[in-house]
């Protein structure tokens, strides 16, 4: 099942010497783990609720296991503090949906899991 790394970015006033070194290498410690960008800074963007004060990145892996590994890499490890010195932000790590995918298959499992626990009655 495909994975994401995420982050909401929030960028200095000016983009270091060292942000973009980063930029420039970091392909190279995704290669390994089959990562690619979906999305890199997302300068033209909707905001439709709340805020979204940073700059949006998202990275596909095709495991979640491929994304844990590439964070943890050493080239990758090496590389990080070259961003993290100048644009700090929130990072996690999703794994994704399978194909065929249904949110309301979802919500019936959690009404009759909610019914059997005695917490909803049946509408």
């Amino acid at each position: 099942m495909s994975a994401y790394a995420i982050g909401n970015l929030f960028p200095a006033a000016r983009l270091d010497d060292e942000v973009l070194t980063y930029m420039e290498r970091i392909q190279s410690t995704l290669d390994p783990f089959d990562g690619r960008f979906l999305v890199h800074g997302a300068p033209e963007r909707d905001v439709l609720e709340g805020e979204w004060p940073g700059a949006l990145v998202i990275i596909a892996f095709p495991t979640l296991q491929a994304a844990r590994e590439w964070y943890a890499s050493p080239d990758y490890r090496a590389l990080l503090p070259l961003r993290t010195r100048h644009v700090p932000g929130d990072v996690l790590l999703v794994e994704g949906v399978p194909d065929g995918y249904e949110a309301a298959a979802t919500a019936a499992e959690l009404r009759q899991a909610q019914e059997a626990a005695g917490q909803r009655r049946p509408v």
